[in-house]
């Protein structure tokens, strides 16, 4: 007979704890990039002096295969498109249609301040000239992550996107038909069959492909990955821009006795699918509902699929149930442990979610569940963890732009405020500064 599992439980009723020992009380998983870094290193470098043959070396050693070339010829999108299963690519065109819809409304527009007359500041939103869009492989496939780094991309004015994902044994070399199904449907054209560590460092180095084709290098990279992509990107971090150092994923769920205990094992559990170091934790202010969701786990575990994956997963120390006086605490535990996902399960949950300072996302309700957020809810679902919601938001169409101001003074304008300059120039000892606005108008005299 399998042994029961109980969450761990961190019990904070009748005490306050400060922001700091929340920090340390709370469950909390993560990995350890910097001891990684040694191996990672080696391989960067190595990228960054061959190219695309130190690539497809890597492939071989750690993918189990070489594909013929870097680049997925175009056909083989269009063909892994005519193949997909018509209930997945219904289900993608759904996800991209409700995706697009939300990113769409989150384009920047210029904007022109007057700030007094004659002088104006225009901050102009220009989209980064090229972007790769990386796509793990693993423990599962991920169409859906292509979904969720192309269409920010694309809303933000991308022109240039190469998607890069593990070349397949079982599939000549090639990535995943399924991601390249997805990238068809996106438009894209550009995929490379490369992943790992391997594909952060060529998609920053660039190369020559097998064929005498250029692998042009990109200028940001973003995406999810494991432990080796982090420290890759973390070396490459300055080169290229990336999104963020993603660990592994994670939800919290805040439920009070309202809350159904087999929907909250069941999405906990559905973290738990991802990785044997994903994070689930439960915050309630209901033993009840705490003993309740412990039942449920363990008999919705005996029909998952991935059972052994879960189990570790729920039993690390990452994991766990947290008990609270009320809601009211409730809400600074989740707020300082800041999740990725988290899912507000109480009565008047919309106003509950509306306290939320802290999270990558908030699904709201026993209807929005975080699987309806990972593919077809129209959010994105690439987002901070490690607590980096605190300060970090998900990926967006912002992601993919940057502000530039452009600064226009008429002559009169400058004048008006060349003493102040040249004051704060002094203040700062730097004379030079102050004396670039007095020439302008010591030539004029």
């Amino acid at each position: 007979m399998t042994p029961r599992i109980e969450l761990a439980r961190v019990d904070l009723r009748g005490r306050t704890p400060s922001a700091a020992e929340l920090r340390t009380a709370l469950p909390r998983g993560g990995v350890d990039v910097d001891s990684v870094l040694h191996h990672v290193r080696p391989v960067v470098e190595d990228i960054r002096d061959r190219g695309a043959e130190a690539a497809l070396d890597y492939s071989e050693k750690f993918d189990g295969v070489r594909p013929s070339a870097v680049r997925v010829p175009v056909a083989e999108l269009g063909k892994a498109l005519d193949a997909l299963d018509p209930a997945v690519r219904a289900a993608l065109e759904v996800a991209i249609e409700r995706t697009r819809k939300v990113h769409a409304d989150q384009r920047r527009t210029d904007s022109v301040t007057e700030v007094v007359p004659g002088g104006t500041v225009t901050e102009k939103w220009v989209p980064v000239e090229r972007v790769g869009l990386y796509v793990p492989g693993g423990n599962a496939v991920y169409p859906s992550s292509v979904v969720m780094n192309v269409v920010p991309a694309q809303a933000a004015g991308v022109e240039s996107l190469v998607v890069s994902s593990p070349p397949q044994a079982q599939f000549g070399g090639l990535p995943h038909p399924t991601i390249l199904a997805a990238a068809a449907l996106l438009g894209v054209d550009e995929v490379w069959a490369v992943g790992g560590a391997q594909a952060v460092a060529l998609l920053s180095y660039g190369g020559t492909d097998t064929d005498g084709a250029a692998l042009e290098p990109v200028d940001l990279i973003t995406g999810p990955g494991n432990i080796y992509v982090t420290a890759a990107k973390r070396l490459c971090r300055g080169l290229v821009g990336i999104d963020a150092e993603a660990g592994p994923t994670e939800i919290a769920v805040l439920a009070d006795a309202t809350a159904d205990p087999v929907h909250v094992a069941a999405d906990l559990i559905s973290q738990a699918e991802h990785d044997v170091l994903a994070a689930s934790v439960l915050v309630t202010d209901s033993v009840a509902l705490a003993d309740a969701v412990d039942a449920a786990v363990n008999a919705q575990l005996a029909v998952v699929k991935h059972h052994d994956r879960v189990r570790e997963a729920l039993s690390g120390k990452q994991s766990g149930i947290v008990l609270v006086d009320d809601i009211a605490q409730g809400l600074r535990v989740v707020d300082a442990y800041a999740a990725e996902h988290l899912e507000i399960q109480t009565a008047d949950a919309s106003a509950v979610a509306a306290r939320v300072r802290s999270a990558g996302a908030i699904f709201v309700g026993p209807w929005a569940p975080v699987s309806l957020g990972d593919y077809c809810a129209g959010s994105n679902h690439v987002l901070p963890t490690a607590g980096c919601a605190r300060h970090s938001s998900g990926l967006s169409v912002q992601t993919f732009l940057r502000g530039i101001h452009i600064v226009e003074y008429t002559e009169a304008a400058l004048k008006d405020v060349a003493g102040h300059v040249v004051a704060l120039a002094n203040a700062e000892d730097l004379p030079a500064h102050g004396q670039a606005v007095q020439a302008r108008f010591e030539a004029l005299s």
